[in-house]
C-alpha cells in the first residue's frame, strides 16, 4: 500500500504517509493557555503519526477566539510546548505546529482590552465561537462586527506571525504549518466575500493574496523553507467565506507558494465545513484539486473525511502525497497500526471534542 511507503518531507524522512490532522480540542491549560501534562499525553499517544500536525495555535493574545486553546507567544507556553514535542520525540514521532490567527472569528472576551476582533473588513460574521460563560462554563456566543485593520495593524501581525515561527522552533517543533484557511484570519483576506478594501491588501485577486504571500515569506525567512508548510481551504464556506474567482485566485497563490520549495502544501476539501461533511459542496472541486496539484511541485497533503480506502485512491491516482486525518486519530491513538493491519476503529465522542477533562481525550483505547 502506498499509505505505508516513505516520504520525504522537508528535511525530515517520514516512514508512511498517515498524518494526523491539526484538532482544535481546547483543553490548554489556564491561566495563560499553556499545554499541560494531560496534553503532553494526549500527543505521545499519536507519536507514531507519520507526521502531527498541532492543534490551531494562536500566535498572539489577539489571534485567539476559542476557550482554552494554547498559544506560542509567552514563556510559558513554549515552555509547554517543548515538553510535548520531547515526548513525541522521544516515541519517534515528528511535529510542526500550526501557526493561528482567528481574525474576525473571536470575541472581546479574548482581545487585549477587550476590543473587537480584526478583520480586513468590518462585516457582520455569519457564525459562533467557543466563550466562557461567567460560570467558567464553554458556550457558544455570537461574533460580534469587527474593526478593519490598518496597514500598520497588518504589519505587526506579520511580525506575530515570524515571532510564533522563532518559538516553535524553541519549543522543539519540526517545523510550523500556517494556517490560511477555515475562515480565519489570512482566509479572510484571501477571499472576496470577507474582504472589501479598497488598499493595497485588497480588490484585485494578487492584491487579496498579498498578506498569506508575506507572511510565509517573513516565516521562511526565519526558520527556513523545509521547516514551513501552508493550510489552504479552497471553495470553504466555513464562517461566511467565498471567493467570485476560486480557482483563479487559489491558482495564483499555489503558483507563489511553489516558488518558496516549502515543506509541504496542505488542501483541505470541500467536503467538510467545520466539523461536519457538507453534502452541497462546489462540483467544481476535482477540476480546483487537479489544477492546484499540477501547480504545486512539491509534498501536497489532503485532508476532508478520508477512509483507509479513499486515501489510498487519493496516493495512487496522484491527487495527493500525504493525507491527514481527523477525528479518525482522535479516537485510535494508534491509528496508523489500525489501519495497515485492518483493525476496527473506536468511534468518536463528539460530545467530548471541545473542552472538558481526560474523558474522550486520553483515555481511548490503543490495540495493545
Amino acid at each position: 500500500m502506498k499509505l505505508f511507503s516513505p516520504i520525504k518531507l522537508g528535511n525530515l524522512t517520514l516512514n508512511h504517509r498517515v498524518a494526523m490532522a491539526p484538532l482544535t480540542r481546547s483543553r490548554a491549560g489556564q491561566p495563560g493557555n499553556v499545554p499541560t501534562p494531560m496534553n503532553v499525553e494526549y500527543y505521545r499517544q499519536r507519536a507514531s503519526a507519520a507526521l502531527i500536525v498541532t492543534e490551531a495555535t494562536q500566535i498572539s493574545q489577539q489571534g485567539q477566539g476559542y476557550a482554552w486553546t494554547p498559544g506560542i507567544h509567552s514563556a510559558e507556553q513554549v515552555a509547554g510546548w517543548k515538553q510535548v514535542s520531547d515526548a513525541v520525540h522521544a516515541e519517534g514521532g515528528r511535529m510542526f505546529l500550526q501557526l493561528w490567527h482567528v481574525g474576525r472569528v473571536s470575541h472581546p472576551v479574548f482581545q487585549p482590552e477587550g476590543g473587537l476582533p480584526v478583520a480586513p473588513s468590518a462585516l457582520p460574521v455569519p457564525g459562533k465561537t467557543f466563550i466562557i460563560d461567567e460560570h467558567g462554563h464553554g458556550v457558544w456566543g455570537d461574533v460580534p462586527v469587527p474593526q478593519a485593520l490598518t496597514v500598520e495593524g497588518i504589519q505587526a501581525i506579520i511580525e506575530d506571525y515570524r515571532v510564533a515561527a522563532r518559538n516553535a522552533l524553541l519549543a522543539g517543533m519540526d517545523g510550523v504549518e500556517i494556517h490560511a484557511g477555515n475562515g480565519y484570519l489570512l482566509d479572510q483576506f484571501i477571499n472576496s466575500a470577507s474582504n472589501h478594501r479598497t488598499d493595497e491588501y485588497g480588490g484585485s485577486l494578487e492584491k487579496r493574496a498579498r498578506l498569506v504571500l508575506e507572511v510565509t515569506r517573513a516565516v521562511v525567512e526565519e526558520v527556513g523553507a523545509d521547516r514551513v508548510a501552508v493550510r489552504l481551504t479552497p471553495m470553504g464556506r466555513f464562517m461566511g467565506m467565498g471567493d467570485e474567482t476560486p480557482e483563479e485566485t487559489f491558482s495564483y497563490i499555489v503558483r507563489q507558494l511553489d516558488t518558496l520549495n516549502l515543506a509541504y502544501l496542505h488542501l483541505v476539501e470541500p467536503a467538510m465545513v467545520g466539523t461536519v461533511r457538507d453534502e452541497q459542496f462546489d462540483p467544481r472541486w476535482d477540476a480546483i484539486i487537479a489544477r492546484l496539484r499540477s501547480e504545486f511541485k512539491g509534498v501536497l497533503m489532503l485532508a476532508g473525511g478520508y477512509d483507509q480506502q479513499t486515501a489510498e485512491r487519493a496516493l495512487q491516482e496522484g491527487r495527493a502525497d500525504l493525507i491527514a486525518f481527523g477525528r479518525p486519530f482522535i479516537a485510535n491513538p494508534d491509528l496508523p497500526a489500525r489501519l495497515q493491519g485492518n483493525h476496527p476503529l473506536n468511534p468518536a465522542d463528539g460530545n467530548s471534542f471541545f473542552g472538558g477533562d481526560a474523558r474522550g481525550y486520553i483515555d481511548y483505547p490503543a490495540l495493545v
